[in-house]
């Protein structure tokens, strides 16, 4: 099977993309789907094997998911016959755990199992688990199955406060919370964007779901119709990872459907180290180099904030910047995968701690003071990278390892590039079209 990159990079990329459907969207959403009582048709999915292999996983239990167009699908859940996820195929991705809401509504119990998706750090579900909880579910682990099993004795009411801001913790419980008994109010919810995209799909299709702040209230409905197809955002990360391409090789591209609000965190630090910004249109911005780069200081934290998917992208940009610049890592606590590979093609990377006064609070995820973490990295440029085999860990080091092998003089060869097409569709075909040097291999 091919599953690496041969890149010969140092060239300038140049032209223009349209984004892909998000991906981070699309996965909820076709899970949500299975909420209603009909087809559902979703357009701007996008063709990635994290997709296809959710597809796969909701046919084993019986509903219907087919590409009606190349990124058109009809997703029908009438037809579920099993309360229990498929081990296998869940454990590939992290979305698996959203099944709970459909199959709860459908059984009335279930059995999921531990979710996949990438090594990045534990990912504790305590806070869903605790919150399944304060709604009503009953929920057990069984560490020899490795399957939770879930019991919906009534219908969910009550409220729940999330102690840290979990993404994937506030789409399930506001799924759980849609046929409620009563109101339901949920505390300390994220923010991102793709959550207000579920949120959009549910209200269009007669939930009754109002956000305040970190507040999100849901007011029980009956059931959930939808008289029109539902066409999902473009992903925003795939964004950050073309951008970041176009300045770190001094070259210019211009993206296309991307909505500026989603990203404006990142554009304000792009514009801080001296790189180029044009907003040409509503949804189209143009990326580029036009002088040296300064380098700069983030710390990751969820939405608004700088997002912990951009910062292994950030890195390579560093390597191009003049100064120490400082990435802390706040969200995940084992999101540097790539240093250990970007010192193969020569980048000047290390670990370096950075006190944090109260590191229970700082950290979003769920800090443990006997443990010893990396969660800081200095970069010291520019830097003339150079060509190298470099192993991919995660999607986002997957990206950030293409670029550096596109930004460095000579080939690379690049490992796992399932891995990364987990999350981005035709990448190859993308970065060739914009004069980049790529092929499977």
């Amino acid at each position: 099977m091919e599953d690496s990159f041969l890149i010969n990079g140092g060239k300038p990329l140049r032209g223009s993309i349209t984004l892909s459907g998000a991906k981070n969207v699309a996965l909820k959403i076709i899970i949500a789907a299975l909420l209603l009582d009909q087809e559902v048709t979703l357009k701007n999915i996008p063709r990635i094997s994290d997709v296809e292999e959710l597809i796969h996983l909701i046919r084993s239990l019986g509903a219907k998911a087919e590409f009606a167009e190349k990124h058109v699908l009809v997703v029908d859940g009438r037809d579920l016959r099993s309360n229990k996820v498929d081990l296998l195929h869940a454990s590939k991705i992290r979305t698996s755990f959203m099944l709970f809401a459909p199959l709860l509504y459908k059984f009335s119990s279930c059995f999921v199992p531990n979710p996949g998706g990438c090594r990045i750090g534990a990912r504790p579900i305590d806070r869903i688990v605790e919150g399944m909880k304060k709604l009503g579910i009953s929920i057990e682990y069984d560490s020899n199955t490795g399957f939770y099993q879930a019991q919906m004795k009534s219908k969910p009411s009550g409220f729940y406060e999330f102690p840290k801001i979990t993404h994937t913790g506030t789409e399930l419980l506001i799924m759980l919370s849609i046929f409620a008994k009563d109101k339901i109010t949920l505390g300390n919810t994220a923010l991102e964007p793709e959550i207000d995209e579920l949120m959009r799909f549910l209200n269009l299709s007669g939930a009754k779901i109002q956000k305040n702040g970190k507040n999100i209230t849901i007011q029980p409905v009956d059931k959930l119709t939808l008289d029109q197809p539902f066409e999902i955002m473009s992903d925003r990360n795939e964004a950050i990872t073309f951008a970041t391409l176009a300045v770190a090789t001094k070259g210019k591209v211009d993206i296309s459907s991307l909505h500026l609000e989603d990203i404006q965190t990142f554009i304000q630090k792009m514009r801080e180290i001296g790189a180029g910004i044009d907003i040409l249109g509503k949804t189209l911005l143009r990326f580029y180099y036009k002088s040296p780069l300064k380098s700069s200081r983030i710390e990751t934290q969820p939405h608004p904030g700088f997002m912990t998917d951009w910062q292994p992208n950030w890195a390579i940009l560093m390597t191009q910047a003049k100064g120490d610049s400082i990435i802390h890592e706040r969200v995940f606590e084992n999101r540097f995968s790539y240093v250990e590979e970007l010192r193969k093609l020569g980048a000047d990377i290390d670990f370096v701690k950075i006190p944090v006064s109260n590191p229970m609070e700082y950290f979003f995820f769920n800090f443990d003071p006997s443990k010893k973490y990396n969660q800081a990295v200095k970069i010291k440029g520019p830097q003339n990278i150079h060509g190298g085999v470099l192993n991919i860990a995660d999607l986002r080091a997957g990206a950030t390892l293409a670029i550096a092998a596109l930004v460095a003089e000579g080939e690379s060869v690049v490992n796992g590039a399932s891995i990364l097409e987990r999350g981005y569709e035709n990448f190859v075909e993308k970065v060739t079209s914009l004069g980049g040097e790529i092929k499977k291999i």
